[in-house]
């Protein structure tokens, strides 16, 4: 009887003892389960992962960036900023910060990246980026002007010199092109005889008068002569010696001559008084 009973005993120890190993190897799978879990998990669009997308938790800042400007200023810009150490204009204080507003963003965050006065480049930290500089900024500011949208900051200037550089450019062609235009207009405009040889014509048709000053004709170079023809204007001396004027003969008697060879034969003649 005795017997039985410490057999049922040493059962009922075992069983318990086994219960509790079960349960503890249970509780060490669970464990070591946990600790080799992934990190994350791929989600292919469109598939129901029962959470939300990463572009969805990921939480954008007020200026639309990925980068916490406030916790930056935090870190680095504080120390100065909110206590108005070393003359730093206090974030939030409109008076101080005016005149500084009006110079636009560009120039403050010139200054935040390169240093002014007593603030140091970087707010004294060199291994923040100029994106971290500008989002830093930006959350400074923010109380006292609207911040521009980021993304471009110091580097935005160099985009607009070569804008003004293309549009200087542009104008300049564009000028140039006006330029050879005018050329154009001009070379239209002079007169066909400009490339006739006048004085061959003189030598041929008029110099036997022109010369000499026979039947009355004005002698080449004379001042005196020449000056009240002159006075009537070019297009009355072509008109005289084309179709003739007094005892000179039309196109100084060669009518083989054109019209354009009889005014080069003038030209020729007039400059000598001109």
């Amino acid at each position: 009887m005795k017997s039985s009973k410490l057999i049922m005993g040493c059962l009922a120890t075992l069983g318990m003892t086994a219960g509790m190993a079960s349960a503890q190897a249970e509780v060490d799978r669970d464990a070591i389960a946990e600790r080799l879990k992934p990190v994350g998990q791929v989600c292919l669009q469109d598939e129901d992962c029962g959470t939300a997308s990463a572009a969805e938790a990921a939480p954008a800042d007020a200026n639309g960036g990925g980068i916490d400007g406030g916790d930056i200023y935090n870190r680095v810009c504080m120390a100065c900023h909110e206590t108005g150490a070393a003359g730093a204009p206090v974030r939030g204080d409109a008076d101080a910060w005016s005149a500084r507003v009006d110079q636009g963003f560009d120039t403050l965050l010139d200054h935040s990246i390169n240093g002014f006065n007593a603030m140091p480049a970087r707010g004294g930290n060199p291994n923040l980026s100029d994106e971290e500089v500008e989002a830093a900024t930006a959350y400074l500011v923010e109380p006292v002007m609207d911040v521009p949208e980021l993304g471009g900051g110091a580097d935005e200037a160099p985009a607009e010199e070569a804008a003004a550089d293309e549009a200087a450019s542009d104008d300049a062609a564009a000028d140039e092109t006006v330029a050879e235009a005018a050329d154009d207009a001009a070379a239209a405009d002079e007169p066909a005889q400009a490339s006739i040889d006048g004085e061959a014509i003189y030598n041929q048709a008029c110099m036997a008068c022109h010369m000499t000053g026979a039947a009355g004709a004005p002698i080449k170079g004379d001042a005196d002569a020449w000056g009240p023809r002159v006075e009537q204007g070019m297009e009355t001396l072509y008109d005289h010696s084309i179709n003739g004027f007094n005892a000179m003969p039309a196109k100084g008697g060669n009518m083989s001559l054109s019209d354009d060879e009889v005014k080069a034969a003038v030209d020729f003649m007039v400059e000598a008084v001109q």
